[in-house]
């Protein structure tokens, strides 16, 4: 079952999707300066922000691929074998 949150960034512009992504990855580093300086009362919101911020990444990334041409998708699969 997809969650809210992924359903709501297929929604998204993808203008949008980058701001959020700019202001989390801000955030994270606020919590963490704050966590290396004086400590968090909650420091579960690191983690959710961690993966808020794996989110907007993997949304970008598949809206990139949605756009790519059969050539690009054939030349992605030939580096996705060559890793293995």
């Amino acid at each position: 079952m997809a969650s809210k949150k992924f359903l709501e960034l297929q929604n998204m512009t993808a203008d949008s999707i980058l701001q959020e992504l700019n202001q989390a990855e801000a955030d994270l580093n606020r919590m963490r300066f704050d966590h290396g300086s004086k400590g968090l009362q909650d420091t579960k919101a690191m983690k959710d922000l961690k993966r808020d911020i794996a989110r907007l990444n993997t949304e970008l990334r598949a809206r990139e691929i949605k756009v790519m041409t059969p050539v690009e998708l054939a030349g992605r699969s030939k580096i996705r074998l060559r890793r293995k």
